[in-house]
């Protein structure tokens, strides 16, 4: 009888993903540090115009860019003379989904379909899973859903309870887990029981879904104002929206427009912590996720993890919770757009950003995402409220994560804190080292080793050879 022991399961752990994928990472890893990266994300044998035709045929893409006018207009109303870049959304709430995770589900489920796989497996707080579930059921192939939900109490958010409801409504089977290890355990005894797809947010498929929505950034925005945007927002997470959005820029020529990556400020929580779990009111695009993905890209589910930020991150801003707060309301009633939590940390970052620019440049947010019943704010503070967080009026840099939710008085309290990419820079190339000598302990790195770091964190390479440990 097969051992379906925590310990078993995560001994078999390579082969299950190999498995799952169809992808031999192995000759991407015949070495402790470095690898081939475009190697690996040329594992996607389609251009990008195949990318988008195979994304046109199942209702993905081609999303409106907006200009959000009013709301430049109080950016302006509050910024020095002359200042208040032109602000811009892309609404991916259009996708069938309601997120631009519908672009990384196309492509990831599209190739599962034409290897064979019958089915794919996707572990998610939800906006992905429900982007897996729905590519599935316009293929007529199953998904199955890992959604990490309660914490010990037996409480959920209601922003991951919503998201949960909308992959159930796409068919999908959902396995609602509690925080903690098992959400990896059983997501991989899912992938070996069935035998299906291995839906990652982390595969070159994945990445490279998302490249079309850089691309059509451009295009768009060179329609409607004669040049590519001054700068692009992403809010960022696990670092694929912000990888595969600033390869697509790349790819349509806009190698002037400067990344942004913005997170919501969650410092002091831990996000594997039981009783931190329901302190925190956004389910992804904070701290907790953003600092380590950045730092260490390979803790993801696969071996080698294709969204690897600090390549293409320009600037990496924290906004507070009351700000996203504050502009999601700002979004539906100065523009009319209600929209969910995710996309509108992008545009606080946004708002900030634009005070600081000249009102003939251009700053595009990203994404928007779909909202619902518990995405609402009023859902999610009055469940901040039910766990003994403060909610108040006041200087949101005052905010205490876990404490309390400060909603500005005024908009000009918008601010952007900075986070110090060197600082994230010198921490991976630590971590790169540590995991060397763990593995070998008379490892040294080599001329090839100091190259793969350096394109890594966009140093010099004699500046890598400083930080090395």
């Amino acid at each position: 009888m097969k051992d379906f022991s925590y310990a078993a399961i995560m001994g078999r752990k390579l082969d299950i993903m190999r498995n799952a994928l169809g992808v031999d990472y192995g000759p991407f890893m015949t070495r402790p540090v470095s690898f081939d990266y475009e190697g690996l994300m040329g594992l996607v044998d389609y251009s990008i115009d195949e990318v988008r035709a195979i994304q046109r045929r199942h209702g993905v893409g081609n999303t409106p860019l907006l200009e959000l006018r009013n709301i430049t207009r109080l950016a302006r109303a509050t910024s020095p003379k002359g200042k208040g870049a032109r602000i811009f959304v892309k609404d991916e709430a259009a996708n069938p989904s309601g997120s631009y995770k519908a672009r990384r589900a196309s492509l990831s489920v599209h190739h599962a379909q034409a290897c064979g796989y019958k089915g794919a497996v996707s572990a998610t707080s939800g906006n992905y899973g429900a982007a897996v579930a729905s590519q599935c059921a316009m293929r007529g192939m199953d998904a199955i859903v890992v959604q990490e939900v309660f914490d010990s109490r037996g409480i959920g958010q209601p922003e991951i309870l919503e998201k949960g409801r909308k992959c159930d409504a796409y068919g999908a089977e959902v396995l609602q887990l509690s925080v903690g290890p098992e959400l990896f355990y059983t997501f991989l005894r899912v992938l070996e029981e069935t035998g299906y797809f291995n839906a990652s947010l982390y595969t070159p498929f994945a990445i490279a879904g998302v490249e079309p929505l850089g691309y059509e950034l451009v295009e768009q925005t060179t329609e409607m104002t004669g040049r590519a945007p001054d700068v692009v927002v992403c809010t960022h997470a696990g670092g694929g929206n912000l990888t595969g959005t600033a390869r697509g820029l790349r790819k349509a020529g806009a190698a002037d427009t400067q990344v942004v990556g913005a997170s919501v400020d969650l410092s002091g929580l831990h996000m594997a912590s039981d009783t931190d779990f329901n302190r925190k009111h956004f389910t992804t695009g904070h701290t907790g996720f953003g600092v380590p993905f950045a730092t260490w890209p390979d803790r993801a589910d696969v071996p080698r993890n294709a969204a690897r930020v600090l390549r293409y991150m320009d600037r990496y801003v924290l906004v507070k919770q009351g700000e996203v707060f504050y502009m999601t309301e700002a979004l539906a009633q100065l523009e009319g757009l209600e929209r969910g939590p995710a996309g509108n940390t992008s545009l606080a970052a946004a708002f900030a950003l634009a005070r600081e620019m000249d009102e003939d440049q251009t700053i595009v947010v990203q994404e928007t995402e779909y909202t619902g019943a518990g995405k609402h704010p009023t859902a999610q503070l009055t469940f901040a409220r039910a766990n003994g967080i403060a909610i108040r009026r006041g200087n949101p840099d005052e905010e205490r994560p876990g404490q309390d939710v400060v909603i500005p008085e005024r908009p000009e309290q918008i601010a952007l804190r900075d986070f110090d990419l060197n600082r994230a820079r010198a921490s991976l190339i630590r971590k790169a080292a540590e995991q060397a000598r763990q593995a070998d302990p008379a490892w040294a790195a080599d001329d090839v080793d100091v190259a793969f770091l350096a394109e890594e964190t966009r140093l010099a390479p004699e500046s890598v050879s400083r930080l090395l440990p």
